[in-house]
C-alpha cells in the first residue's frame, strides 16, 4: 500500500495515467476514451430528463482531463471548471485542451467555491479514492455547491463485477482504491441531502458483444454492469 497522499500519487501517476488506465480495461476492447464519452452522455442525458438547464459544471476530480471533451460536446454552452487534488494532472489537462475551461487545485478537504456556483456536478469514478468516512461530508460540500434544482452525476465501479474487481487490481493508480456497491453510496448521497437518487447500472457487454448493446437499457435495474451511475438532485 503507497504511503503517499493523494496529491503526490496522482502526481506521479500522471505522466503515464492514460496508458495504465488502457491497459486495466484492455480486457473490455474500449479505450479510456469510449469510457469518457458514455459517461458524458449519461450525464446529459440525466440533465434533460430532470429538466436541467446546465450553465455551469463541475468536473470533481477531473484528472488529466479525460472527461472535459465529451462534457464539452455534450454541453457545449457550459462553462467548465475542473478541480484535483493533483497540480500536474491539471496541468495536462490545461495543456491539451486549453484554457477555456477553468483548472482549480482542491486541497482535499474544503470545495473553493462559493454556494450555488453550478447547475451540474460530475465526478467519474473518484470516490473510490476517498476515504469512506469522508464521503457524507463531501457529498454535502458538492450538494452546497450547486443551485437549486441541481445535478450530481456520479460514476463508480462495481464491486458486485468479477471483472471490474480485475481491473481495478491491475491497476496501479487503483493500489489504494475501496470499492463502493451502489446501494451504500446512494444511501451517503441521501445522507448528504440529495433526494430523489437514482441508479443504473451500465457496461454489461464488451466490445466483442457491442451488437447486444442496445439492450442495457432493458437491465440498468440489474447489479451486474461493470460500472454503475447515480444521479442527485440538490
Amino acid at each position: 500500500m503507497s504511503a503517499l497522499p493523494p496529491q503526490a500519487e496522482f502526481d506521479l501517476h500522471c505522466d503515464r495515467y492514460r496508458a495504465e488506465h488502457a491497459a486495466s480495461i484492455r480486457a473490455s476492447g474500449e479505450d479510456v476514451d469510449f469510457f469518457a464519452g458514455y459517461k458524458a452522455a449519461d450525464a446529459l442525458r440525466l440533465a434533460e430528463t430532470a429538466g436541467l438547464a446546465v450553465r455551469d459544471i463541475l468536473d470533481f476530480g477531473s484528472g488529466v482531463g479525460n472527461a472535459v471533451a465529451p462534457l464539452r460536446e455534450a454541453f457545449p454552452h457550459a462553462r467548465l471548471t475542473c478541480l484535483d487534488v493533483s497540480a500536474r494532472s491539471l496541468e495536462a489537462s490545461r495543456r491539451k485542451h486549453g484554457d477555456d475551461n477553468a483548472y482549480v487545485p482542491y486541497d482535499g478537504q474544503t470545495l473553493p467555491f462559493a454556494p450555488a456556483s453550478f447547475d451540474l456536478a460530475f465526478a467519474a469514478c473518484v470516490f473510490h479514492h476517498i476515504p469512506h468516512e469522508d464521503h457524507v461530508a463531501l457529498l454535502a460540500q458538492i450538494r452546497a455547491s450547486l443551485r437549486p434544482g441541481g445535478l450530481f452525476v456520479l460514476y463508480e465501479h462495481n464491486p458486485w463485477n468479477p471483472l471490474t474487481r480485475q481491473a481495478v487490481a491491475n491497476c496501479p493508480f487503483d493500489e489504494n482504491a475501496v470499492l463502493i456497491s451502489a446501494p451504500v453510496m446512494a444511501a451517503r448521497l441521501r445522507a448528504a441531502g440529495f433526494a430523489p437518487v437514482t441508479r443504473e447500472y451500465r457496461m454489461f457487454f464488451p466490445r466483442a458483444l457491442a451488437a447486444l448493446r442496445p439492450l442495457e437499457r432493458f437491465l440498468k435495474a440489474l447489479p451486474l454492469g461493470a460500472q454503475y451511475v447515480l444521479g442527485g438532485c440538490a
